[in-house]
């Protein structure tokens, strides 16, 4: 069974800001498009952090790798972050998959628009943490990371949504590094199948919420002051 994050919080700007953290009991092999420890190879941990939606630092992965400094983590990781609250993830499994996200819908976005111009971003952002609990092979790592987008845009459509994510979304596959590897990780293989319906199903959950509340983590912040 995969390890479900602790929520811990950093100090800024005078603020206790959450933040989920995996600590691996051992390295896992991870797929990512994170912004730090991105690409494909052993992890040791992982966080998802929650900024503010003002958030325009340059270099997010110097701050990322700061956050994880200020935790005690060392070796290589993934550092994740968000607009929305993180202690709103949802955790949803199928078949052994475990999958974690955490849903902002503030700036939804069409991928292949035609009138967008240059690079804009929010941090609205969804962020996908998924464990396979077999090891998969190369190619199979790849094909979950794009099983599971479309696991997330399926269930943007089923919300209502003429979008195909955020400009910021991440996802993150991660599996152990040893033993035989699945060949496949598509939506009607042996993992990509329960893979599909557990992402489905948290960005489903979690993009309700967001829709409902219709807040960001500073925008809670703000209503409590």
């Amino acid at each position: 069974m995969f390890a479900e994050p602790s929520l811990t919080h950093r100090q800024e700007d005078g603020l206790d800001v959450p933040m989920l953290l995996w600590r691996f009991p051992q390295p896992v092999l991870a797929a990512s498009s994170a912004v730090l420890g991105g690409g494909t190879g052993p992890r040791e941990w992982l966080i998802n952090a929650s900024v503010a939606m003002s958030y325009a630092r340059p270099d997010p992965d110097v701050h990322l790798a700061g956050l994880a400094a200020g935790l005690g983590l060392t070796g290589p990781g993934i550092g994740l972050l968000t607009g929305v609250d993180v202690t709103d993830v949802v955790a949803a499994d199928d078949d052994g998959v475990q999958v974690h996200a955490t849903v902002g819908l503030g700036a939804p976005i069409q991928a292949a628009d035609p009138e967008a111009t240059g690079f804009g971003h929010r941090p609205g952002t969804i962020n996908i943490v998924v464990w396979v609990p077999q090891r998969l092979a190369d190619g199979a790592l790849i094909n979950a990371v794009a099983t599971a987008t479309e696991a997330k845009v399926q269930a943007l459509a089923e919300l209502g949504l003429a979008a195909t994510g955020t400009s910021t979304d991440a996802v993150c596959v991660l599996c152990p590094l040893d033993g035989p590897p699945a060949a496949y990780g598509g939506p009607r293989s042996r993992w990509g199948a329960p893979l599909a319906r557990a992402v489905h199903r948290a960005v489903l959950d979690g993009g309700a919420t967001n829709l409902a509340t219709g807040r960001s983590w500073s925008g809670r912040v703000e209503s409590r002051t």
